[in-house]
């Protein structure tokens, strides 16, 4: 319609009075008014493109599973080249979180954590992470003040003749059309940081084979 799209919300009921129950009960006609509202708004915002990086490593895929799901394993491994983890605390359900202190050579501190949406054993983690404080709370990234607060991240793991094929993929979440714009202008960074994140995973791996 003009470059335009109208969208319509139709639930079917039995009877009036289930519709009317619901509407009562748990406010159905405002619920969808706020549901399309936040749809409206994400799409003047826009939406972002999706950063993906894919390795294979030549390890069974529970031993990858663990290496990303305990602390013990995660500190030997997490982070860019030239980045030591110093705490890793986690509460591994869905619901709950991790959070890393990670420091660099010349010894600043970095926090993040990742609050957990899906677990899967041994083939899938959703999280949303962010940089974070001491405390756990929300923090912009220490050196990009328009890096998105938040990103949903899933890794996904597939058994590929006793190696380990993960795919990462990462998207800003409740963003603004700046930080869209900085994250999507990021993503080579972005692939050089885990790069070699997942150099060192793939040492971690082979060490302990």
């Amino acid at each position: 319609m003009n470059g335009k799209t109208k969208i319509k919300l139709i639930n079917a009921f039995d009877t009036a009075e289930a519709l009317q129950y619901v509407i009562k009960t748990y406010g159905a006609v405002e619920g969808g008014k706020q549901t399309l509202g936040r749809l409206a708004e994400q799409m003047e915002k826009g939406f972002s493109k999706e950063f993906v990086i894919t390795r294979v490593f030549d390890s069974p895929r529970e031993l990858v599973f663990k290496a990303w799901t305990e602390p013990n394993r995660i500190a030997q491994w997490f982070g860019p080249k030239g980045v030591s983890v110093k705490s890793v605390k986690m509460d591994l359900r869905p619901g709950g979180f991790l959070h890393t202190c990670m420091a660099t050579s010349d010894g600043r501190e970095m926090w993040g954590k990742w609050v957990f949406r899906e677990i899967t054993q041994p083939e899938k983690l959703v999280y949303v992470n962010s940089f974070s404080d001491k405390k756990g709370g929300l923090t912009r990234h220490p050196m990009s003040p328009t890096w998105p607060l938040e990103m949903l991240t899933t890794v996904i793991l597939e058994e590929k003749a006793g190696k380990t094929e993960l795919t990462l993929t990462r998207i800003p979440i409740n963003a603004s059309a700046e930080e869209i714009a900085t994250f999507e202008g990021g993503m080579q960074s972005m692939t050089g940081g885990w790069t070699g994140t997942f150099d060192q995973l793939d040492g971690y791996l082979l060490e302990i084979a």
